[in-house]
């Protein structure tokens, strides 16, 4: 595989993934990117949103909430707070997490908390989007 680079994504749990891919697409804080080998070296806030990896021409995706990404030309690291799979994802917790977030929106509180219930309901959102796409 001449095109493949080396592939780590990194959770504070587990080493999530970790192989050679052909390419990768995260959500950074300023739109998609796409990385292949050779990309320009780069450190980038993440966004939450998926991890699409392309592999021998198959698609795995995976939900991400945010962290960064390191890139390098033979290597990318991403470092996030959660990774999962589609199928490791509960889907009535993640509903009930919208829904919880939704109501902590409805009550309008302090700054902080309407900040905190709007990344929870992004994340659950996120979880519940990836989920679906088996």
């Amino acid at each position: 595989m001449a095109s493949a680079f080396q592939l780590e994504i990194v959770t504070p749990d587990r080493k999530f993934y970790e192989d050679d891919v052909d390419m990768v697409v995260v959500r950074t804080t300023a739109g998609d990117l796409g990385i292949l080998k050779n990309h320009m070296s780069l450190v980038s806030p993440l966004a939450v949103g998926t991890i699409k990896i392309k592999k021998n021409g198959e698609q795995l995706e995976a939900a991400c909430a945010g962290g960064f990404v390191q890139v390098r030309q033979d290597k990318t690291t991403i470092i996030t707070d959660s990774a999962e799979w589609p199928e490791e994802i509960d889907v009535e917790r993640a509903k009930k997490a919208a829904e919880r977030a939704e109501e902590r929106l409805k009550m309008k509180s302090s700054e902080l908390d309407m900040v905190r219930a709007q990344a929870a309901l992004e994340r659950a959102i996120n979880r519940l989007r990836v989920a679906r796409r088996d």
